[in-house]
């Protein structure tokens, strides 16, 4: 099937940025610390209440609404409990699977995080630390959880397919990411570096091996690129892997860090060299944009001009949303399917002053502004 689906970010693993209430009273910046810094008993309270509102039934109806047919689930190694002073949440998974039968969508379970990172990102869990992969007991461990999950769902009807892990970190990404070094306990981050190709592609290869033991054929094991597109050439193939989809993540505002450009010629030339990568990772492989937004710095730093009604000035923006949107789902053309990110930050939808500039990444509100059209 050619994938339309959206990310349920900051639901079962949490990025402060997307909705800093939960992290109110605390100077922690990724779930990790938020557990360090609060009791037991008040990070398991607030865990509870976030789980149980953040993510409904009545959103998975929403989304089928829009068209979508997936959604990519964000769960962290500690899924099953087990790991404290985390909290598990399988059961909110359990929910999940359940809410999708109901509304006819396919859920992709993502691994989003490990134990010790395999980014430095907050998504990973733990900021500007980046260890995992040096640890061989953790790196089993992760094995052991993916394989939990898929005979948990491997034949539940509504399984996409499970993706083994998010963005592990190339060399290039890693020393230019902002969260790199940016640990709050230096001691704990000692050793950090980036994730190497010749570790993933083992890392890779034995994952598929577990995965598809249990797994039947029908359902999908999805890799990322690790930030290397046009890397991984026929590995896949000459691996024998079947049924197998690499995921890479296509970001014009993280593009935008990197050039004096903001417009629609630099997007463009951006969108054109991530086309010729596409086109070069589909010869070994499947390939997903499993993250991509509209957010841009062309529209939505866009400054009302002198004379300008609001009505003229929403109207311009949601022209320039929707010359970006057109752009990159002409882009994502080339690759078998695409999934938003995300679906919702702030519950209630509300951005203005210095959050403003996050409204785009919601994908409410973007089909609300009509900055999108589903296609």
């Amino acid at each position: 099937m050619k994938i339309k689906g959206v990310n349920l970010g900051n639901w079962l693993v949490l990025e402060k940025w997307m909705n800093p209430a939960l992290f109110e009273g605390t100077d922690a910046e990724d779930e990790t610390w938020l557990a360090r810094r609060l009791s037991s008993e008040e990070f398991a309270a607030r865990l509870k209440e976030h789980r149980e509102t953040y993510i409904t039934e009545k959103d998975f109806e929403k989304i089928a609404g829009y068209g979508l047919n997936l959604v990519r689930i964000p769960v962290p190694y500690f899924i099953f409990g087990d790991r404290k002073p985390f909290v598990g949440c399988i059961e909110y998974l359990d929910r999940a699977f359940e809410w999708a039968g109901k509304h006819g969508l396919k859920v992709l379970i993502d691994l989003h995080t490990s134990p010790g990172n395999q980014n430095g990102y907050d998504n990973g869990g733990l900021v500007g630390v980046c260890k995992w992969r040096k640890n061989p007991e953790e790196v089993i461990y992760v094995l052991e959880v993916l394989k939990k999950l898929a005979k948990r769902y491997a034949y539940m009807e509504e399984l996409f397919g499970i993706e083994v892990l998010n963005e592990p970190i190339s060399l290039p990404v890693y020393l230019t990411a902002p969260s790199t070094g940016k640990a709050v306990d230096k001691q704990e981050a000692k050793g950090s570096g980036h994730v190497p190709l010749s570790f993933l592609r083992k890392f890779y290869k034995a994952a598929y091996r577990s995965l598809r033991k249990v797994l039947p054929a029908d359902k999908a094991i999805v890799f990322h690129d690790g930030f290397r597109t046009s890397l991984w050439g026929n590995f896949f193939k000459r691996n024998n892997m079947e049924n197998v989809y690499l995921d890479t993540h296509i970001y014009i505002q993280a593009m935008e860090m990197y050039v004096p450009l903001h417009n629609m010629a630099c997007y463009k030339m951006y969108m054109e060299f991530e086309k010729t990568r596409m086109r070069m990772a589909k010869k070994g492989i499947r390939v997903i944009v499993g993250e991509w937004c509209i957010n841009n710095r062309y529209a939505v730093h866009f400054e009302k001009e002198k004379g300008m009604s609001e009505r003229q000035y929403g109207i311009e923006r949601r022209r320039r949303f929707n010359e970006v949107a057109d752009l990159e789902f002409d882009a994502w053309e080339i690759a078998d399917g695409w999934i938003y990110w995300s679906y919702k930050l702030y519950p209630d939808g509300q951005y203005s002053g210095d959050s403003a500039w996050k409204e785009s990444w919601d994908l409410r509100r973007c089909i609300e502004n009509r900055w999108i059209k589903i296609r």
